[in-house]
């Protein structure tokens, strides 16, 4: 199990963070286009190296993301219309996303209902961190990338 430490400072301009293991030895960084439209993200880790670039789809009536990982996949998340808990789907990835009531938890599940991540938001922070623990390390490029989509729909939601 590998647990990671996301402080995420999205702003509408553009952004720059790092996100450190549970030892605070940075393991990724994240940047945010600045004023580009559709709005991306790309994420590098310790060597810098890209491990993914996420890309907001323009002109849809819910959040949607292209995620493209760098050993050539990629699939797409979208957050589903509901109305006590946010639910995101995924395009041909055998996973899923299950939020709480109050957006604080988010749980990574596969398609046997294995837990293969948890995501829990910190309280009483000025910004938005996160607590991501990843059970299977084999997953860690593609959790992480799913934090900073899934926290830049909260971040938009908040603000409008």
């Amino acid at each position: 199990m590998k647990t990671y430490l996301v402080k995420q400072k999205f702003r509408l301009g553009g952004e720059r963070f790092d996100i450190k293991d549970d030892r605070g030895v940075v393991n990724y960084q994240v940047e945010g286009s600045f004023f580009q439209i559709p709005k991306t993200f790309t994420i590098y880790d310790a060597q810098g190296q890209t491990v993914s670039q996420i890309s907001k789809i323009f002109l849809t009536f819910l959040p949607r993301f292209e995620i493209k990982l760098s050993d050539g996949t990629s699939f797409y998340i979208r957050k589903k219309l509901t109305f006590f808990r946010d639910k995101y789907e995924f395009d041909d990835l055998g996973l899923r996303i299950e939020g709480n009531i109050w957006d604080l938890n988010f749980k990574l599940l596969d398609d046997r209902d294995q837990v293969v991540a948890e995501i829990t938001k910190e309280l009483f922070h000025l910004t938005s961190t996160y607590q991501v623990s990843v059970y299977d390390e084999a997953y860690s490029d593609l959790v992480i990338s799913l934090c900073v989509a899934i926290d830049y729909v909260e971040m938009l939601e908040s603000s409008s």
